[in-house]
């Protein structure tokens, strides 16, 4: 297989696969082994299917109605209305990247061979993945308990060859018109195959994943411009000796401070120019960087340690035990996940909170050590970075609103049969705004750091190798350096995207080496 090919096995699957898939548009194929664990589950659940006795999933109905036995007579029809009845999303499309993430990793727990689907439902499933066909998925609808229920609902519509998708040119059609055009052949659910498509974690699970690869490149970002405000502002470096880290071994504050310690070497600014207004001591904001900035890289450690376990996981309920029993369970509930997706949220605030601090100490003259008012060129003729400032205390404090739990919530639903529920897609959803607002937060304040090196460089300053290597890769990238007041925005936008691209991280790794 070459390296844009995915290989589901019998056995979970790893985030670097999600995150192909999910972001990279990789293939997908089921190995020898997911088959031949497909169909064994597969007879299985046909056998029980068989027999009088009435089996939750197989052959009864579904939550609140499990208790009445279906005849056979009915039990396609029963799959089926169970993805069009739960098909009940509302609100705005969910982005491309989380429904094939969705997708993926629910084909992941099928080709487990726990879940009784056929092999042939499987196949389906990466046929519509590798097509380009991406279900049209709403924002409201899962309350993170059962599964993502409607998220899910709507891709195995997709399956069936009903309700809508988009097609790999972008454009959004009937399903069954993209299948046919990609001559996939719509499935025809059988016993157990309609509430297998519907009960997993999957939609939490995959913004999980991908939250925790944006959060590491933003984290290094971090540190970087974390940084470069202390360069900025005449700080010390001293703070970042090792010896100093060892004696509180978090393993993060150590990892930041040395990406911090190693940005700054061979600055001729830190800690050398405080005669006219010496201090002891630098800010918080400042000094305790690395204890911040490293809470939080143990913080996505953990996430990332109940990811893995998830992406291990088969989650389904009735499952197919190896024993062959098929027993029902409680895998379904979101609680593992939807808490680190809310506590990735609490780090993801308060990381934004302290580069703001910094940004706010560089703009103002009485605490800068020496730098005009704003950053600005002719100050009160010009405003500087006053309102870029503004911007990225808007975007804190919306941080502090996204990091409310949604997991301390529940609402009971399904006639009480469903009584506690996660509510862990909406704490998925909200973590996915707090990164993008992260992003453009580290944005504002590596914009203000390095315009304030530059106006340091003026001053015969001499910054060090990594800082200038920032500076010139944020200036070829258009985020302009110091001058008269001009339209803002744009420069904002390409420093956006700078660090949203991991172009900062690139840009000081040749000087540095590898950052953590």
């Amino acid at each position: 297989m070459d390296m844009h090919t995915v290989v589901v096995g019998t056995s979970g699957t790893t985030a670097q696969d999600v995150i192909a898939v999910a972001r990279g548009n990789a293939r997908v194929e089921l190995s020898e082994a997911a088959v031949d664990a497909l169909a064994a589950a597969r007879e299985i659940v046909d056998a029980l299917a068989a027999k009088p006795e009435p089996v939750y999933g197989v052959s009864t109905g579904f939550g609140a109605l499990a208790s009445r036995h279906i005849g056979h007579e009915l039990r396609a029809q029963l799959q089926r209305n169970i993805v069009r009845s739960h098909a009940a999303g509302m609100g705005p499309r969910v982005e491309r990247e989380v429904v094939r993430a969705l997708m993926f990793l629910r084909l992941k727990t099928v080709a487990s061979g726990r879940t009784g689907v056929r092999p042939e439902v499987a196949r389906t499933m990466a046929d519509v993945l590798n097509a380009g066909i991406t279900p049209v998925v709403h924002e409201y609808g899962s309350l993170g308990c059962s599964g993502d229920l409607a998220p899910l609902s709507h891709c195995a519509l997709t399956l069936m060859g009903e309700g809508e998708a988009e097609g790999p040119d972008g454009t959004v059609r009937p399903a069954g018109e993209l299948l046919a055009a990609h001559g996939i052949t719509p499935v025809e659910l059988r016993e157990k195959e309609g509430l297998a498509l519907l009960n997993g974690t999957d939609g939490m699970l995959g913004m999980l994943v991908m939250a925790l690869d944006d959060l590491k490149n933003l984290y290094t970002s971090a540190d970087i411009t974390a940084a470069l405000s202390l360069e900025a502002l005449l700080g010390t470096d001293k703070v970042l000796a090792p010896e100093l880290h060892a004696i509180r071994p978090h393993p993060g504050q150590g990892a930041s401070a040395d990406n911090m310690l190693r940005v700054l070497a061979g600055s001729g600014l830190t800690g050398h120019h405080q005669d006219d207004a010496p201090r002891v001591q630098d800010a918080y904001s400042v000094r305790c960087a690395p204890q911040v900035n490293g809470a939080g890289r143990d913080t996505l450690d953990h996430a990332r340690t109940v990811a893995g376990r998830e992406l291990a996981s088969a989650v389904d309920n009735p499952v197919v035990l190896p024993d062959g029993r098929v027993e029902s369970n409680g895998n379904f509930h979101g609680a593992p996940v939807a808490y680190v997706l809310d506590f990735l949220a609490i780090v993801a605030a308060d990381l934004g909170s302290i580069c703001e601090r910094r940004t706010d100490r560089l703009l103002d003259k009485n605490r800068s050590h020496g730098l005009p008012p704003f950053l600005a060129d002719d100050a009160g003729v010009d405003s500087g970075l006053m309102i870029a400032q503004y911007t990225q205390a808007a975007l804190v404090s919306e941080l502090k609103r996204l990091a409310v739990p949604a997991s301390a919530d529940s609402i009971p639903s399904s006639a009480m049969q469903e009584d506690h529920v996660s509510m862990g897609w909406s704490a998925a959803r909200k973590l996915r705004t707090a990164v993008d607002n992260l992003t453009r937060i580290i944005a504002v304040e590596l914009y203000a750091a390095t315009r304030a090196i530059e106006l340091r460089a003026a001053e015969g300053l001499v910054p060090g190798p990594a800082s200038r290597a920032a500076v010139e890769a944020l200036r070829a990238a258009g985020a302009q350096g110091p001058g008269p007041d001009r339209f803002l925005a744009p420069d904002l936008a390409a420093a956006d995207e700078f660090v949203r691209a991991g172009k900062l991280v690139a840009a000081v790794e040749p000087v540095t080496g590898p950052l953590a």
